[in-house]
């Protein structure tokens, strides 16, 4: 699979999981599967403000992968490549600690997603 091809899935599935963190801020009950179920139910207002940062956060890494695959913002292309590699390092993490979570509810949606992500940013950050 191409690299434009895999980032654009990459900001797809970034796209999922960021409507799922703007669904927490907006008081969607489902704390039981996000920060290893510690919130069950509906987020209090500091978490909902933590939500919303996560939700920035992963649009930027989005961002970054689009970049650096070309299909944004090309201009940027050469600059994203260390940031891209950032991508894959906070995603490495993101994956082990979904793997690991107390959650069984979390790390059965969110392991896979969030491994699917980290592949998919290594597949872009390798290429060329």
């Amino acid at each position: 699979m191409s690299p434009r091809v895999t980032a654009k899935l990459f900001a797809g599935l970034t796209a999922v999981v960021v409507a799922f963190q703007l669904a927490l801020a907006l008081g969607a009950p489902w704390g039981a599967l996000a920060m290893g179920g510690s919130v069950p139910g509906v987020y209090p207002p500091v978490m909902r403000i933590i939500a919303l940062l996560q939700a920035a956060i992963l649009a930027s890494l989005a961002l970054v992968v689009l970049c650096r695959a070309g299909v944004v913002l090309r201009s940027w292309r050469a600059a994203s490549r260390w940031l891209a590699w950032g991508v894959v390092a906070l995603l490495a993490g993101a994956s082990i600690l979904n793997l690991i979570t107390p959650s069984a509810a979390e790390r059965a949606i969110w392991a896979p997603v969030a491994v699917a992500l980290f592949i998919a940013s290594l597949r872009v950050a390798l290429s060329r």
